[in-house]
């Protein structure tokens, strides 16, 4: 492993974190795991301290507590974003602008501040300072519609795609090339992340394949859309997955199973008979566990793996071996990501609430933009 410092990208951008729910910490996490320096401003007292005051998406980070609705602790948050090169928050629309902390204050202030605005509807539009979460960004989206079995409700996936995929990444990109502009120009900008935007935008892969005959509206008829060779099989024991989309993949798959002159699976591409052909790999692979069925495809290039549960997937040895899991401060956690020069990070510690008050308090008396 490597140690922190090897590849910090973000050496010396300051960013301020407000504190908020799911996208928004966990975007803020990534930019620390990147090397900034990330400052999450805590309200006194609440928040997910989930193991000892602790919350995994503060790691890497300092802590301040600060009552926003008290106005020596606003005069803080101003001093912090006044230094600062970013700031994320993850309001509705118009709270920041209630606590004078709106982008065109602060940005009169600190003309080159990336201003992160991370939202699950985006800041207008007629359901902007409506409530919602993750599943209903999907579903409006256009993301959900193929998820899931062809007759079956759409299954809703884990928070990762719409919050993570669809909103922090869209907003680290967007503040990333925010800061890049203010870097060439001394301009900041207000990034507008909404996970409406972000998981349409993630469904252009899948759209791409409008009018070569893989892609239809109607669920369970397009090529990535749960085909017999591109979807997940209860085992004996555990879950399997396939996905042998490439014809080469698919014999070898066809081989491993045994089924390589079954006139049944002859034509991989024949829709008509992929109801018939998913009914019977589900028989076979019943027959044995999800462990025996991944030794067997061990090895081979015929796109099949046991699904593993977190902690499962901890002690897998290919993921041991990346070290993409990481047991320390008594939980499970995953290492940094994207990794630089083939260098592994080691993640910042997890600070408790307000650990840092005294010495950020400290430091910005020193530089006279607090009283003393």
């Amino acid at each position: 492993m490597g140690v922190r410092g090897e590849a910090d990208m973000l050496d010396g951008i300051r960013v301020v974190e407000i504190e908020g729910l799911g996208p928004a910490p966990f975007a803020a996490m990534l930019l620390a795991d990147l090397g900034a320096e990330v400052t999450v401003i805590h309200r006194p007292g609440g928040g997910p301290a989930i193991s000892g005051g602790r919350n995994l998406l503060d790691r890497g980070k300092r802590s301040i507590e600060l009552d926003l609705k008290s106005a020596a602790d606003l005069a803080v948050a101003r001093a912090l974003l006044g230094r600062a090169d970013a700031l994320i928050e993850g309001f509705r629309p118009g709270v920041m602008e209630k606590l004078g902390l709106g982008p065109e204050e602060m940005q009169r202030a600190n003309p080159k501040l990336v201003y992160g605005r991370m939202t699950g509807w985006g800041q207008d539009g007629p359901r902007a300072r409506t409530a919602g979460h993750d599943l209903n960004y999907l579903a409006t989206s256009g993301a959900l519609w193929y998820a899931g079995l062809p007759g079956e409700a759409p299954v809703p996936p884990p928070t990762l795609l719409g919050d993570v995929g669809g909103g922090a990444m869209y907003l680290v990109a967007g503040m990333l090339a925010g800061l890049l502009r203010a870097a060439r120009t001394g301009e900041g900008t207000v990034v507008d992340a909404a996970i409406v935007d972000g998981s349409a935008h993630m469904m252009a892969l899948l759209m791409s394949l409008q009018g070569s005959g893989n892609l239809e509206e109607a669920r369970g008829s397009s090529l990535l859309d749960a085909p017999p060779w591109g979807r997940v099989y209860a085992c004996a024991a555990g879950w399997l997955s396939v996905q042998c989309l490439e014809p080469q993949f698919y014999a070898i798959f066809l081989e491993g199973i045994g089924l390589t002159d079954d006139p049944l699976f002859a034509e991989q591409m024949d829709r008509k008979a992929w109801p018939a052909q998913a009914a019977r790999l589900s028989e076979i692979f019943r027959e044995k566990t999800a462990a025996a069925w991944a030794a067997r495809f061990a090895g081979t290039d015929a796109c099949v793996a046991e699904v593993l549960s977190p902690w499962g997937a901890a002690e897998d040895p290919h993921m041991a071996a990346r070290g993409v899991w990481d047991r320390r401060e008594d939980m499970l956690q995953p290492a940094p990501a994207p990794r630089f020069d083939g260098v592994a990070r080691i993640a910042g510690p997890i600070p408790k609430r307000g650990a840092d008050s005294q010495a950020i308090r400290a430091a910005l008396r020193a530089e006279g933009l607090i009283p003393g």
